[in-house]
């Protein structure tokens, strides 16, 4: 797997479970206090989130950060 791939697949597992919650972009970005832009470009796959990004969007959707890059 391509570090292009890597992001495009944390983002739609994001995307994923975001709906899952019922939850908008500018839910998720609330809840872990980000900026609906920035959860934006990680869920289209153009950033390289943090893994502590990615600690705080699985606190926020109430996954583990395992399930969070499980796909």
């Amino acid at each position: 797997m391509t570090k292009d791939e890597l992001k495009r697949n944390i983002g739609k597992r994001i995307v994923e479970l975001r709906t899952q919650k019922g939850w908008s972009q500018s839910d998720l970005a609330r809840a872990c206090n980000k900026d609906r832009q920035a959860l934006e470009k990680l869920e289209n796959g153009k950033v390289n989130p943090t893994i502590y990004s990615l600690y705080e969007i699985s606190k926020a959707l109430e996954v583990s950060l395992q399930q969070l890059v499980k796909f």
